[in-house]
């Protein structure tokens, strides 16, 4: 079974790909949680933290550039299953940390099971993403419905994730935790492999990196503005926001349950996204423009809560969390809109190719934020984390300047 399969809208294999990606990303995000909490209560500081997590967000930019080209070579399934059972191979290493160890071979090990698990959450994310081009047809309407709802439910399993990780380390404690994530992924896993069918999405891969790179003038740019939209949520998200929460006096399990009810009503605007939006018969010509303005609206909240941080505005630790909470709304919609557009840019035969290139940019950023997330916070606090997702945005929005609304350059054929 090739890629004709996905030239047909499937119900059911979106379902079941949707469903084995909220498995993978409730463990994914109860994992943060988990590494993030364990390691602070060790004593281990913000840049160690945020040095924790390095790996994990840079094995993911190749994880994605690779995983693209291989699940349009192997099939789409297959890639799935893959990046399913790295993670229950990362979560069994990072099981395996003592606390006998001295500090510098505990964080190796953290650090390189970081990037096996990094490596699996992206072979994961573009396998699923892809079969979401395949399986829903060439309908702009459906594939936005699709996607949206997709990209919000898996966010909203995700702020699970991070409260399950809280309330697992203070029931279980860290290895037995990572245990019980391991089976629950066995059985996500053997799920996929007896559903479907291993070939789904299978067609012809790239030759050359320069066929790989050949990507549209869409494609392109909207990866770069990827880079800077997700480097200024995590600049904060990672390591500034937990630890200056918990340096406020929240417990382990409010600040899990405070970034879950983040995340999970991040991910429910993002469902939620195809009506916030004006839609066109094209596909472009109403959502690239949305894309812009939200972009813009979103670099002032970051901005205006730095300002009031740094101007003593009383009682920061409830005025921060607010403000985040209004950031997260805009914040999904513009998610929601570049997932979107990814695919709406994406040539069909090798969409896996295009999702894991905009995907591995995604990591980028991800990674430059996590990373600038610790050395910020070690600077200047919160209001140093904010200033730079600020900055961050308002680059983003001058990229989305130059989307291409329509005309030849936005997809490759």
């Amino acid at each position: 079974m090739s890629v004709a399969l996905g030239r047909t809208p499937s119900v059911r294999s979106y379902a079941i790909v949707t469903a084995a990606y909220w498995g993978f990303t409730l463990t994914d995000g109860a994992l943060r949680m988990l590494v993030l909490l364990h390691f602070f209560r060790l004593g281990y500081s913000p840049v160690t933290l945020a040095f924790l997590f390095l790996l994990y967000e840079a094995a993911g930019i190749a994880a994605n550039l690779i995983g693209g080209w291989l699940a349009t070579r192997f099939g789409i399934a297959r890639m799935l299953a893959v990046g399913l059972a790295t993670q229950i191979a990362g979560f069994l290493m990072l099981s395996a940390v003592s606390p006998d160890w001295a500090a510098a071979l505990s964080v190796a090990w953290v650090v390189a099971a970081q990037g096996v698990c990094g490596i699996a959450k992206d072979l994961t994310k573009t396998a699923s993403k892809s079969a979401i081009k395949l399986t829903a047809g060439e309908a702009s309407g459906r594939l936005f419905r699709w996607v949206a709802f997709f990209t919000g439910s898996k966010n909203a399993m995700k702020g699970a994730g991070f409260f399950l990780g809280g309330l697992l380390l203070e029931a279980f404690g860290f290895r037995f935790a990572l245990w019980l994530m391991a089976a629950a992924l066995a059985v996500v896993l053997a799920g996929v492999v007896l559903s479907l069918p291993p070939m789904m999405g299978r067609a012809k891969p790239s030759r050359s990196a320069r066929e790989f790179m050949a990507k549209s003038r869409g494609v392109n740019l909207l990866a770069a503005a990827r880079v800077f939209l997700f480097g200024a949520r995590d600049v904060w998200f990672v390591v500034g926001l937990p630890v200056f929460l918990y340096a406020s006096g929240w417990s382990f399990t409010a600040v899990g349950g405070f970034l879950a009810l983040w995340t999970i009503g991040y991910g429910a605007i993002q469902a939620a996204a195809p009506m916030l939006v004006r839609r066109s018969d094209d596909g472009l010509s109403r959502e690239v423009p949305a894309a812009r303005l939200w972009s813009l609206l979103l670099a002032i909240v970051p901005a205006a809560l730095a300002v009031l941080v740094i101007g003593g505005a009383p009682r920061p630790d409830l005025l921060v969390p607010l403000g985040l909470c209004v950031f997260g709304v805009v914040f999904a919609v513009n998610s929601s809109l570049h997932s979107y557009l990814v695919l709406a840019y994406a040539g069909s035969e090798k969409a896996a190719e295009d999702v894991g290139f905009y995907y591995a940019a995604n990591a980028a950023g991800r990674f430059a934020g996590t990373l600038l997330s610790g050395l910020l916070h070690a600077w200047g606090g919160i209001a140093a984390c904010l200033l730079g997702s600020a900055l961050m945005l308002l680059a983003c929005w001058a990229i989305t300047l130059r989307l291409p609304a329509a005309g030849p350059d936005a997809v490759r054929h």
